[in-house]
């Protein structure tokens, strides 16, 4: 009965010309029901007639599976890669020596300028339009009119740095922006710019403020500041190039970033570190719990040189400590980075058992977060990628 009655709300308010959502108690109901019986119904409209994807679970393990399969796990915050169309990412590997990080933070003299411009003043504005489309699920129009309004406030954001966007087989693109170095050297800063509704992603919204709006507009924030600085004015870019990545397809078993870091490894890119900022905005849990506020720091599946470096980088230039957190084999767009063969780290807004609880659903909107601790990130963001694109590898 209760797939008869959350089915007839949406389809029947449809015909009508309007949609009805289902409220957040009923899509928790519906997706287990799902899992208790996946036969009952298949939530996704786009799984193609039952065309199967290899998805990665492990680094050793494999699967053939459908898209409502992809769905039911991402239900059950199991995580995955869908390899399908990248199996060979691990073998074209990294081609380039290891790079050694500096021992410390180094460039103070650069950055504390960079940092005194930080401000929720665009941040807050930014990441109410960000979310104010109806979703974000990267094979609907929405994810595509999202996609180019991102890429505009990109260009507005940080004029004369270019923008280009990285088109895929679904809608919706990834984004790249450069600052060219004078080293073809590369480092990279990423976040996913796409939600999802994991219950019934075609119809329902997904406004994903903290997943992963919040690291969408922390790293533009980032950019901003570092593009707008003196240094940039007056020296043109940095030692090693800096690119920024907005990755599309992450809720899809990180389509995007794979993409992108193949075509990097076919190319011979020498990337000498990744960054991903996914999910940097929630606290309250934290709070609630008697924490302090904190940025949590990854340290599995992750490179262990670089991560100790970015604890540094925390301690040098942000206003609140770091705690260790793990969250598993292909938990963001790193883990795309790292199969590759680059180096890459995650950080996010907490230890892993007090992130968001409502991301994938209607309910992660941008009230439940804190525009100060995404300031912290960007920090982190900055200082880091300042420090790597300066230094001598």
């Amino acid at each position: 009965m209760k797939y008869l009655t959350l089915l007839s709300l949406l389809f029947s308010s449809t015909a009508l010309g309007f949609v009805v959502l289902p409220t957040e108690q009923q899509q928790r109901v519906f997706g287990k029901g799902l899992q208790a019986n996946q036969n009952t119904l298949h939530a996704s409209a786009e799984e193609e007639h039952g065309e199967l994807r290899l998805i990665q679970l492990s680094p050793v393990e494999t699967k053939w599976v459908t898209e409502e399969d992809k769905l039911e796990l991402k239900r059950q915050g199991i995580n995955f890669m869908d390899i399908t169309d990248h199996q060979d990412l691990s073998v074209l590997g990294r081609k380039h020596k290891k790079p050694h990080f500096p021992p410390a933070p180094q460039q103070q003299f650069v950055i504390h300028p960079i940092l005194a411009n930080l401000t929720t003043e665009y941040l807050v504005p930014n990441l109410r339009e960000f979310t104010s489309f109806y979703t974000r699920y990267y094979k609907s129009h929405y994810g595509k009119q999202s996609s180019e309004w991102l890429q505009n406030r990109i260009s507005a954001t940080a004029p004369g740095i270019s923008v280009t966007p990285f088109k895929h087989s679904w809608p919706q693109s990834s984004l790249i922006a450069v600052i060219p170095g004078r080293t073809k050297k590369t480092v990279v800063i990423g976040a996913h710019q796409d939600s999802i509704n994991a219950f019934l992603p075609s119809l329902l919204g997904a406004p994903g403020a903290d997943d992963d709006g919040s690291g969408t507009v922390t790293i533009l924030e980032a950019l901003r500041v570092i593009a707008g600085s003196d240094y940039i004015s007056q020296n043109g870019g940095f030692e090693n190039t800096l690119e920024f990545h907005w990755y599309s397809a992450e809720e899809g078993g990180l389509l995007g970033s794979q993409a992108i870091f193949s075509s990097y490894a076919r190319q011979d890119r020498d990337v000498v570190a990744m960054l991903q900022q996914d999910m940097t905005g929630f606290v309250k849990r934290t709070i609630d719990a008697k924490k302090p506020e904190s940025v949590g720091v990854v340290t599995d599946y992750v490179d262990p040189d670089l991560t100790e470096f970015i604890k540094k980088v925390i301690d040098e230039y942000c206003d609140i400590p770091w705690v260790e957190t793990k969250c598993g084999y292909a938990c963001s767009d790193h883990a795309s980075a790292t199969k590759a063969g680059y180096p890459s780290a995650f950080v996010i807004e907490t230890e892993f058992g007090l992130t968001c609880d409502k991301i994938h659903t209607t309910e992660d909107k941008m009230d439940s977060l804190s525009p100060e601790h995404m300031v912290q990130h960007a920090k982190l963001t900055v200082g880091l990628a300042v420090e790597l694109a300066m230094a001598k590898f």
